[in-house]
């Protein structure tokens, strides 16, 4: 009973958190440079995680400038973790996110990027969005499992947006998301997979104690010249070390 009555307290603040997020984005993000628009994406998404009683733990430090960074993925929290650390970062999602009721509007409007997975085609007109984008000096963010798993394991990694970080000799930087709780070292709460609906994700981990998310950046390296497919194996590889490895 008191882990629902906390579930709904924070249900209902994490709501008006959101409604004030999307305020923000409309009336005022058209007035503000890049500088002010991270830092108030960097606020909104820290105190997002805060309100939903996620702790959140941060090791090592997202590269400055254009990179690819490449992350595992386990949660629809994913974005707002990362965003809390490195909030200049545009994200590649699929395109089921703009169905997500007021998220998707939200998430649309911070700058990222949607791909249709079940369209072949769709992928190449991304990678030109994506190199496009980290030609400007942008960061952006993939998840190239291209679906959300349980969080020990890392799934096979699709590799074809990382070749627009091939194409323009931009860096790429891998990170580790690792979702924990009290007597779980990947907690069960966060995760978002199998059959499981966005609204019984969310009432999960408002009801979850104890919840954190520790977010490590691994070091960043070039991709000039690499094969994607191995660079996709090799990055795969290095964030799964990263979760069996005890955090710092």
């Amino acid at each position: 009973m008191i882990r629902t009555g906390v579930g709904l307290w924070r249900l209902v603040r994490g709501i008006v958190h959101l409604l004030h997020g999307m305020v923000i984005v409309a009336l005022r993000f058209s007035s503000l440079d890049a500088e002010s628009r991270a830092r108030k994406v960097q606020w909104w998404s820290a105190k997002a995680l805060c309100l939903f009683g996620i702790t959140l733990q941060i090791e090592g430090k997202p590269r400055p400038g254009a990179a690819l960074l490449v992350s595992n993925h386990v949660s629809w929290l994913d974005i707002a973790v990362i965003h809390a650390a490195c909030p200049h970062a545009r994200f590649v999602s699929k395109a089921d996110v703009l169905r997500w009721p007021l998220l998707g509007w939200l998430i649309r409007s911070v700058g990222t990027l949607f791909i249709e997975r079940e369209r072949k085609r769709d992928a190449l007109r991304v990678v030109h969005e994506v190199a496009a984008a980290l030609g400007r000096g942008d960061t952006v963010a993939v998840f190239p499992e291209g679906t959300t798993g349980a969080g020990k394991t890392v799934l096979p990694f699709h590799a074809n947006l990382l070749q627009a970080a091939i194409g323009g000799h931009v860096p790429v930087q891998a990170v580790a998301l690792r979702y924990h709780e009290p007597g779980e070292r990947f907690s069960t709460s966060a995760c978002y997979i199998n059959q499981m609906t966005l609204v019984h994700s969310i009432w999960r981990v408002v009801c979850a104690q104890g919840l954190a998310v520790h977010v490590r950046f691994l070091l960043s390296e070039g991709s000039t010249h690499a094969d994607r497919r191995a660079l996709a194996a090799h990055l795969r590889d290095e964030i799964q070390q990263a979760l069996d490895q005890p955090a710092a």
